[in-house]
C-alpha cells in the first residue's frame, strides 16, 4: 500500500485544491492530508477567512481524501516520523528552493519521494480573497 501525504491551508476551496488532490490520490492507495492550522497561516502574518475547524471539514469530505489531521508544524519531516508516508505531493511553486531541497535530501533517505505538482495559476485563495476586498471596496491601495 502506497501512503501519500500533502498540505495546504485550503482556505476558500477552489477548484485548483480540488484537482491536486485528485491527482494525489490518483498516485497512492491512501491519501493523508495536513490542513494548514490557524495559528500556523499566522506565522506569515496571514488570517484564513474559512475557520481551521471548517476548512477540516470540508477536506475531510472530499472523496479523494483517505484522513484529515492538523498541520501544525512546518516541519515535514517530523510529520513523516509520525506517518511514515511513501510520497508526499507539493506544489512545483517550492520546486528547487533552498527548503525543499533540503527536504528532498532527507527524505531521499527514507525513500520517500516527493512529486510536484503544477501550481493552479488561474484560481488561487489569495486572488479570491483579493477580489472579494476589491467588490466589497474595502481594498487598501
Amino acid at each position: 500500500m502506497i501512503i501519500g501525504y500533502t498540505t495546504g491551508v485550503f482556505d476558500l476551496f477552489h477548484i485548483g485544491h480540488l484537482n491536486m488532490l485528485k491527482n494525489a490520490k490518483s498516485m497512492c492507495d491512501k491519501l493523508i492530508v495536513g490542513v494548514t492550522t490557524d495559528e500556523l497561516v499566522s506565522y506569515k502574518n496571514k488570517k484564513a477567512v474559512i475557520p481551521f475547524d471548517e476548512r477540516l471539514e470540508i477536506v475531510r469530505n472530499i472523496k479523494y481524501v483517505d484522513a484529515v489531521i492538523a498541520q501544525e508544524s512546518m516541519d515535514k519531516f517530523e510529520t513523516w516520523k509520525k506517518l511514515k508516508f511513501d510520497v508526499m505531493f507539493v506544489g512545483d511553486d517550492w520546486y528547487n528552493t533552498d527548503k525543499w531541497n533540503n527536504f528532498e535530501k532527507q527524505f531521499n533517505e527514507v525513500g520517500v519521494r516527493i512529486i510536484y505538482f503544477p501550481y493552479h495559476k488561474g484560481t488561487s485563495s489569495t486572488l479570491i480573497n483579493e477580489t472579494l476586498l476589491k467588490l466589497r471596496g474595502e481594498k487598501k491601495d
